[in-house]
């Protein structure tokens, strides 16, 4: 009988320690995880100087790669590379003129946010990021006149790089990822505002759809 016991014995402690073991392999939040995500920005900007500026909201494209990794069960880095577009309609008046501007920038953002992980369907985040302005597109009404133009940036001209913070929400499902974000410059467009271009920063809701790997 005391053999029959003793096996039964080891036979629970084994499996119970499989299955914690099991348990702990299986949980994503010590895996590192790569992955791809798109979706739209809900772009203004705040903080600006000029003469009457009232800006509305625009909306456009955001996308691209993130990479999870883990510092323990509940702790990680989760470090991104995105396309991002951002700006904002605007209308106000220059010399008692009346003008209209819609303004589209496209820029690289680079976030680098601390994780928080209290479970595995949901992660907080929290961080600084890093922007690169790539491009600019304006259509520009005055006095009845309407003008188009498109503006590239180089790489040496230091106004166009901007810091900001960056905090949101993962809801994880699988391999899915739904992400939701509040994001803000903490600098500004430019040193000297312009009644033509306005001293602003910018501030973004963005909102996608990702898919991710595990390793």
């Amino acid at each position: 009988m005391k053999k029959y016991i003793v096996i039964t014995a080891t036979l629970l402690t084994c499996l119970a320690t499989t299955g914690k073991a099991q348990e702990v392999i299986d949980d994503e939040r010590k895996k590192i995880i790569f992955g791809a995500k798109a979706g739209a920005n809900v772009s203004n900007v705040y903080d600006a100087s000029g003469e009457n500026f009232v800006a509305d909201p625009k909306v456009g494209f955001a996308g691209g790669a993130f990479l999870c990794l883990p510092i323990g069960k509940y702790i990680g880095l989760q470090p991104e590379l995105l396309f991002s577009q951002k700006g904002y309609q605007s209308t106000g008046t220059i010399g008692g003129v009346p003008y209209s501007d819609k303004r589209t920038t496209s820029y690289l953002d680079i976030p680098l946010q601390i994780q928080f992980k209290p479970a595995e369907f949901i992660t907080f985040l929290g961080g600084v990021q890093y922007s690169y302005l790539m491009h600019q597109q304006d259509a520009y009404v005055f006095n009845g006149n309407f003008t188009a133009q498109d503006q590239a940036f180089k790489n040496d001209n230091p106004r166009k790089n901007i810091f900001g913070a960056v905090y949101g929400i993962d809801v994880n499902i699988n391999h899915f990822v739904i992400s939701g974000k509040a994001c803000w410059d903490l600098m500004a467009n430019q040193g000297n505002g312009t009644s033509t271009t306005p001293r602003y920063k910018n501030i973004w809701f963005q909102l996608t759809v990702g898919f991710r790997l595990y390793r």
